[in-house]
């Protein structure tokens, strides 16, 4: 079986893709606001399903972690108008921590080719 990764770091790939699904690793987004951040961080995914070879219209999952709950009306503006309105993902979204204070929200995708 193969497995293909893409921007491969020192510490992780970006992307996994294995048995016809694409995994996504964390996307963050740069950005004063949580609007900012989550464009950004989506436009980062749009880049890397494209490098594997899909878009968001195959998504599966999509978690969402917000560094305060507050922020999820704000994060759900933006996620609303980007989403494929006919191929919506399972999708859970959380309050949590996230690695770097100035990070707002934080995405983790699935997708199929």
């Amino acid at each position: 079986m193969t497995i293909t990764r893409i921007d491969q770091g020192p510490r992780m790939s970006q992307a996994v893709i294995h048995n016809g699904l694409v995994w996504l690793a964390g996307q963050v987004g740069e950005g004063a606001t949580v609007t900012e951040q989550t464009q950004d961080a989506l436009a980062r995914v749009d880049s890397l399903l494209k490098k594997a070879g899909t878009s968001k219209s195959k998504l599966l999952s999509v978690q969402v972690w917000v560094a305060d709950v507050a922020d999820v009306a704000e994060m759900n503006a933006v996620y609303d108008a980007w989403i494929d309105p006919d191929n919506k993902p399972a999708r859970a979204c959380g309050e949590s921590k996230l690695v770097q204070p100035h990070y707002k929200v934080e995405f983790l995708v699935v997708a199929a080719l």
